[in-house]
Order: C-alpha cells, then structure tokens, then sequence
C-alpha cells in the first residue's frame, strides 16, 4: 500500500486538521469527538443542518459545512459510522434555536447511531434520510436503498431553505422531496484500499466492471465485462430513468460524480455520453455538477445522479452557497 500516511491510527486527526488549517476561514474543527462546524454562526436563528457518515467520501460531507449547506459534519473513521458522541457534540455546538435536521445516509450503522444521538439531544429534531441508489434494493449494510451522491444535492437544497429561516418541519418534508425527485446509480473498475486493511477490499479482473458499485465498494447487481462509455452510460440511465419516470421535457439536474480515481477528462466524457442520450429521450438537462464529490478513497468509477427539477429545487440549488468544496455567489 502507497499512501501517504504517518502513522494509520492518526490518520483522520492529522487530515482533519490539515483541513481545518486549509480553509480556516469558513470552519473550525474540533478533535475527540470529532466534527467541522461553520465558523460564523448566523445571527438569526435557524435550523441547523447535521450530516456526517464515515470518513473516505470526501469532499462529502465535511466540504460542504458553510454558508447556504450544512452547520456541521460528522467524520466517522474510513468508512465507519460516526460515533453518538460526535453528534450530541455537534448538535450543542450549531444549535441555533430552530432545532436540528440531521441528513443521514441510509446505512445501517449511520441510521442507527444517529437515532442514538438524537434521543441523546434535548432540542427538536428530525431526520431526512437520504436512499437514492437505485442499483440494489438491500445490501450488506443496509434495509432499502442505499444513500449515495445525491446527498449533495439534498443537503445544497435543503441548506438553502434553511438560510431563509424556514421550520424544522419545512426543511424535513422539502428535504424528503428532494430525495423523492432524485436517483443514482454508479459503476467501479477498481476496488479502494482501505488504510487499516492495507489491501484492495473486492479483488477485480482486469476486463471486468462492478455494476451499480457502492460507496464503500460493496457489491451492485453484476458484475460484468468491460465496455465502452456509451454502452456503459446508456445502461446506468436506463436504470435510473426507470426508476424516476421522467415526464417528457422534463427539466433535470444531471451529476456526474468520480469515485476518487476517475479523471476529471473521463468524468467529462460521461457527461456527454449521458447529454446525447437525454437529448434524444426529450429530457432537458437544466443544471449540471461534474467532478469528485462524493468519492470511495481511490476507487476508480463515477456514478451518475438525476434529479427532476420543479421550480423550487432549481431555486435552492441556484442560490449562494460557500464551503471549502462548493461555492458560488454570496
């Protein structure tokens, strides 16, 4: 194993504060227990938005704690669930007289200590649980669908609404919305090499591709030989305009996201591929993200996310937003 590490067991500590160095000036971190937090806390109250889930997807989620997404993120160890601990602290940190909503991911062991959290906290608080990968329907770590990229886009939309100082209940029921209008489905060459395991987690043929992967290279639905892109990208669409059933001159977001060992030349490409295809379906792609968000460590891969627009998810997702991974005009 290459990397580059001291020593394992300080791995996250010393990464999480390399990045709290590196954009000091939105976040602040906070070490044992573990968590980012925004650094100007606004000064009129709102609800306060908490995600968080196992460390190795980054950007997501510590990358977009600030303005117009989350308060706080909650880094678990790779690939680990954070821990109870981490989020009561969080929560006592970024509370901000609205309640809480935490956006979790839906796996097992995030649902779980999550739940854990929140009967540890006194504010209010609710829970908009993210299943948008529509490869599998259950897997080893999860009852239902698996959470994936799409987080971003519910956690950017669902931050905006906070900004405008709307309820906890508000934020839940357009949060669910949003996870509602949104599908992913994602494909793996290669496997990740997890730090503390120090070898690849799935062994892969050269000529083979892990169909409908997931985030912390758990199986999808086959594994299969090696295509090109088109044919690639013509069947993941397939899946995920199956489950979504656009209308026609339905408007879209589409979001190519790269596993950590994509290029962003690849990344591009699919993009294309999944344009040309859309196009043809009569499906207008009104907003678009292409690069690393949502990432495996070093996997090599992307995954593709499709999110139906109405009027006010295009809104949201077009307002100011600024974090250490995401930014537009405040």
């Amino acid at each position: 194993m290459k990397k580059f590490i001291n020593k394992i067991d300080d791995f996250l500590s010393e990464s999480l504060s390399g990045f709290g160095k590196a954009h000091h000036e939105i976040i602040n971190v906070n070490l044992n227990p573990d968590y980012i937090y925004r650094k100007n806390k606004p000064k009129t109250s709102k609800v306060s938005l908490i995600s968080g889930g196992g460390s190795g997807h980054e950007p997501l989620h510590g990358g977009f704690v600030g303005y117009g997404m989350l308060d706080a993120a909650c880094p678990g160890q790779v690939f680990s669930a954070p821990t109870p601990d981490q989020m009561q602290a969080a929560a006592e940190e970024v509370y901000n007289q609205k309640g809480i909503l935490f956006i979790v991911k839906n796996y097992s062991g995030d649902i779980m200590n999550f739940e854990m959290s929140a009967d540890m906290i006194d504010f209010e608080h609710s829970t908009v649980i993210v299943n948008d990968d529509v490869a599998v329907e259950d897997s080893t770590f999860t009852s239902g669908r698996r959470g994936v990229a799409g987080t971003v886009i519910v956690e950017k939309t669902i931050g905006s609404l906070a900004e405008e100082c709307a309820s906890l209940d508000e934020c839940k029921k357009f949060g669910d919305h949003v996870n509602k209008m949104t599908a992913s489905m994602g494909v793996a060459f290669t496997s990740c090499t997890v730090p503390t395991a120090g070898k690849p987690t799935f062994d892969i043929e050269a000529d083979e591709m892990e169909f409908g992967v997931g985030i912390h290279g758990e199986p999808g639905r086959k594994r299969e030989k090696f295509r090109n892109a088109n044919e690639i990208t013509t069947d993941l669409i397939g899946a995920i305009l199956e489950d979504l059933k656009p209308s026609n001159n339905q408007g879209v977001l589409l979001f190519i996201n790269g596993f950590g060992g994509t290029p962003l030349m690849e990344l591009y490409l699919l993009y294309n591929s999944a344009k040309n295809i859309l196009d043809k379906k009569n499906i207008r792609i009104e907003r678009s993200l292409v690069g690393n968000f949502t990432t495996s460590l070093d996997m090599a891969g992307a995954s593709f996310t499709i999110t139906k627009l109405d009027a006010e998810i295009k809104r949201h997702w077009d307002s100011p937003v600024y974090t250490a991974a995401l930014r537009s005009g405040t």
